[in-house]
């Protein structure tokens, strides 16, 4: 069965080693703890060819759909950091036309110059053929809910592209108040794929419907990972405790969701987590996606192989969905 995963990544370390290392010290990057007796997922990273098609080979992945690692362009300001997502774009558009048939892209954006962000959206979509644009995080402490990029979410709305909310390192003010003495490598893993990222992302989320702005972007489709961040269990909680607060918005908080969000299997492979999805999110709302190179491919496989689900849900997952949000070709 044809298979598209959603939340593969690459990297271009030419580029990204231009970013001032004070500048990455600020944000958190820190030393991660290295798989061992297993590839290192940081030198995969960069090769969109023969090695990573062989592990989709293996995992039968028809088409994955690139997405810049972090670091990237939405740490740098102004000119430079314009220039890096454009460089940046410009090699994700050359390694798909290698193999058109088997990769397609999201933009990567060039956050702290959010006019320029929305010119480079539409360029990538119109002249490079991308399929939407994948935000990681905030940018200096601003979630998409930030009046500065309204022009952004317009764009998408307008043409019809999604936006994936790809979690980030989070803040130093909220490194320090939730996530400081403790253990260098588990205090990382907490802050980042432990907790830390997934709650982050539920809260952007939760700020883009609450804040009004997916009222005002109806059309805006929102795509975010790891079987939905938690959102998940806690869309009827949110109804609950919201309702007092909630008259300036036109829908309630899990309709707007559910109308508006889609998301990804991305890294989580049991199936407590997707039995909590298809209660909520329901099936036409759940894509398939590994978190290649971060988890490999035949962890994905692995899961799709042991979940049941009814032939028809089953190509929903694996490709229907994806083709259909994305506008891929079969």
């Amino acid at each position: 069965m044809r298979t598209v995963a959603l939340e593969e990544h690459f990297a271009v370390p030419s580029i990204a080693n231009r970013i001032d290392k004070s500048v990455l010290a600020r944000r958190g990057y820190r030393p991660r703890t290295l798989p061992k007796n297993a590839p290192n997922p940081l030198e995969l990273l960069p090769e969109i060819g023969e090695v990573r098609l062989k592990s989709m080979d293996d995992a039968g992945i028809s088409v994955q759909v690139l997405s810049n690692s972090g670091p990237g362009p939405d740490l740098v300001p102004g000119p430079d950091g314009v220039a890096m997502a454009r460089e940046t774009n410009d090699h994700l558009a050359k390694a798909i036309a290698g193999r058109p048939d088997r990769f397609a892209g999201f933009a990567a954006l060039p956050l702290q110059s959010p006019d320029a962000a929305a010119v480079e959206l539409a360029r990538c979509v119109k002249e490079l053929g991308f399929v939407g644009a994948m935000v990681h995080g905030t940018t200096e402490g601003r979630f998409l809910d930030h009046a500065s990029y309204d022009g952004i979410l317009a764009v998408a709305e307008q043409l019809d592209v999604p936006i994936y909310i790809h979690p980030h390192i989070p803040p130093e003010p909220i490194r320090q108040a939730y996530f400081s003495d403790l253990p260098p490598g588990p205090g990382r893993v907490l802050e980042t794929a432990g907790w830390g990222w997934h709650s982050e992302t539920a809260v952007h989320v939760l700020r883009l419907v609450i804040s009004g702005a997916l009222d005002r972007h109806p059309g805006l489709k929102l795509i975010i990972g790891h079987m939905g961040e938690m959102l998940p269990m806690m869309l009827a909680r949110a109804d609950q405790v919201f309702s007092h607060d909630s008259d300036h918005l036109k829908r309630p908080i899990s309709r707007t969701v559910l109308d508006q969000v889609w998301i990804t299997t991305s890294g989580i492979f049991s199936e407590p987590p997707l039995l909590a999805a298809l209660l909520t999110f329901g099936i036409d709302r759940i894509m398939f996606s590994v978190d290649y190179p971060y988890s490999p491919d035949a962890w994905g496989r692995a899961f799709l192989n042991r979940i049941a689900l009814a032939p028809a849900d089953m190509a929903k997952l694996s490709h229907g969905n994806a083709d259909a949000l994305l506008k891929l070709k079969a």
